[in-house]
């Protein structure tokens, strides 16, 4: 689903949640309906408890009796009845507002963590390179997670504290407007006490929502590399920094705590005073002749029924004061402003012919000198080109920017004459196959990561993209073959078969363009001859663009650039190159053993 529409106007963290929770409005109302009736039964035994004792005390004089039942046994088969009604009603709409209640907390922490995870995934690299990957988990689940337990509980326990307040004292108003205000004078002190809690508590809740996030990302990273870990033998330095993470998200919890666990005691003093007021004063209005025995009752259990449950504020509060900090984490996520928007020209892949030219680019990260520098290079449609370089030199950077993963700063990209930021995203990318040397395998099959992003393929063209890419003797090989399970991120897998296994993917996927970034550099020689025999045919009427250290693999391109800081330093064919004697020559002849350098850095 998509959210409402965002707005610069900052607001608090329970507006920004029902504004985001408008279409749940009538759920909403029905839940809150629910509670309040149920509040309204399940205060309607002390006036039964208080007409029975006016019934037994005054008999034929009582309350009831003037209704025209005269009757004591009648008039207690009365209350009888009205007693098994108003329970029923009471279960009746407690089991409807708890239904409805956590129902609508189901619903909005499925749509907050489906839409927080959709506007993740928009948003440009650059805002996962600022952030911890634990950091993001702790929002989409933890802060999630507080939320949903806050509407569970926390949303039925206000409403239910406020309809006490509205029903009792209008009934003590009612009954005794001279008495009333005693029970209701510790109500104002504890709203008083109960905001300035509030205000107290929520910058302490920020923090530790701020610790619990440091906290994830700390795990996140330590699992994610639980190999160098155990290859440097620190795992007691590991969990050294684990337990002071750990400690500063307990010593702000216990921050908090502080004020919290103090709210309840403060409280029963001051409902004391109330109910002591009432007990004493109400008690010598009925010796008085003032005040009748039954309704003397019913203010005694009223005043218990009004005050006691307000205690409970305490929890209640310390729940709400969590949910609103990690409301405030999962809004915050959304109203992210996307930097790289989807062009509106659609373009089928099958359309596409794979001509593309860049014109004078440049770009540079964040906080970086610039990285590309007023680059220009055009790759005909269905040609081979080859781009090597030095470490650092923008190659990798240049294949993010045609990705459009990054912004260009200046300049213009186009494929087949259409500028890119015109063409739908999802079309730019849908047309291109990437290779990268950072191979990342999802936790499934072999058959299933093969597959990805055609979930429909069969068995065979899977089978044939894995033999293209000399991948189907291994896997075969494997204890299930094509099911055979290959861990988290591809563990259980050799680099070069993680590499095939890329190689495999991006065949099936059988793009107009293909992009190779070091695509045979986890391989041994002889799995990289054969994976260069298949990429003869592969890039066969296939624009392709092969980024690559080892200069053997792309020796047959139609043309080869030499990058170095961000710009072309030498474009031709190999034999040109080498004719030219120079960066790329002095590159051939080191890897070809005819001469040795030093290389630093």
């Amino acid at each position: 689903m998509s959210h409402p529409k965002k707005t610069t106007v900052p607001n608090h963290p329970l507006q920004r949640l029902l504004r985001y929770g408008y279409r749940y409005r009538p759920l909403i109302w029905q839940a809150v309906t629910c509670s309040v009736l149920n509040k309204f039964f399940d205060l309607a035994p002390p006036v039964l408890i208080g007409a029975a004792v006016d019934v037994v005390v005054k008999r034929q004089e009582s309350l009831i009796a003037q209704w025209g039942v005269k009757d004591v046994f009648g008039q207690l088969l009365i209350l009888t009845v009205l007693s098994v009604i108003i329970w029923g009603l009471e279960s009746v709409f407690q089991y409807t507002y708890e239904r409805l209640w956590r129902n609508l907390a189901q619903n909005i922490q499925h749509d907050l963590r489906i839409d927080a995870y959709s506007h993740l995934q928009e948003l440009e690299l650059a805002y996962f390179e600022e952030r911890s990957t634990g950091a993001l988990l702790s929002i989409l689940n933890d802060d999630i997670n507080q939320l949903e337990r806050f509407l569970d509980i926390g949303a039925n326990d206000i409403l239910q504290v406020i309809t006490t307040v509205v029903i009792i004292g209008a009934a003590f108003f009612i009954l005794t407007p001279g008495t009333a205000w005693m029970a209701m004078l510790p109500i104002p002190l504890i709203i008083w006490g109960s905001i300035a809690f509030q205000n107290f508590l929520a910058p302490r809740y920020a923090t530790v929502r701020e610790k619990v996030s440091l906290l994830n990302s700390r795990l996140s990273n330590n699992l994610s590399g639980i190999t160098t870990i155990k290859s440097f033998t620190t795992e007691a330095y590991e969990i050294e920094r684990l337990r002071q993470d750990s400690e500063a998200y307990r010593q702000s919890n216990q921050k908090a705590i502080v004020l919290s666990a103090a709210f309840v005691p403060l409280i029963r003093i001051v409902i004391l005073g109330g109910f002591t007021a009432i007990l004493l004063y109400g008690g010598m209005e009925v010796e008085e002749g003032k005040l009748a025995v039954g309704t003397y009752s019913v203010l005694v259990f009223m005043t218990q029924r009004l005050l006691w449950p307000l205690t409970s504020l305490g929890q209640t509060l310390d729940l709400y004061q969590r949910a609103m900090a990690s409301t405030n984490r999962v809004m915050n996520l959304l109203d992210t402003p996307l930097t790289i928007h989807s062009g509106n020209i659609a373009i089928p892949v099958s359309n596409i012919k794979g001509e593309i030219v860049i014109n004078n680019i440049s770009f540079s990260y964040q906080g970086r000198d610039t990285i590309i520098k007023n680059l220009s290079l055009e790759i005909p449609a269905g040609q081979t080109i080859a781009i090597v370089g030095s470490t650092g030199s923008g190659k990798s950077t240049l294949v993010k920017l045609l990705l459009r993963l990054y912004e260009i700063e200046s300049g213009k990209i186009t494929l087949d004459g259409v500028a890119i930021k015109e063409i739908r995203l999802s079309d730019l990318r849908q047309a291109i196959g990437l290779v990268s040397q950072d191979v990342f395998l999802f936790h499934g099959s072999v058959k299933e990561n093969i597959a990805y992003g055609d979930n429909q393929a069969s068995l065979e063209a899977i089978i044939a993209a894995a033999k293209v890419a000399e991948a189907h003797d291994f896997i075969m090989q494997l204890p299930q073959g094509y099911e055979t399970i290959v861990g988290e991120r591809g563990q259980k897998l050799s680099g070069g078969q993680r590499q095939r296994i890329a190689i495999a993917r991006a065949i099936l996927k059988d793009p107009p363009i293909l992009i190779l970034d070091e695509a045979t550099s986890a391989v041994d020689n002889e799995t990289e001859a054969a994976i260069a025999r298949s990429l003869e045919k592969i890039t066969q009427n296939r624009t392709t663009i092969a980024i690559a250290h080892r200069l053997s693999t792309i020796r047959h391109s139609n043309c080869i650039y030499v990058m170095e800081y961000g710009q072309i330093v030498e474009q031709g064919t190999h034999e040109e190159l080498l004719a030219k004697e120079g960066i790329y020559a002095n590159l051939w002849k080191v890897q070809m053993g005819l001469r040795s350098l030093t290389v630093n850095g």
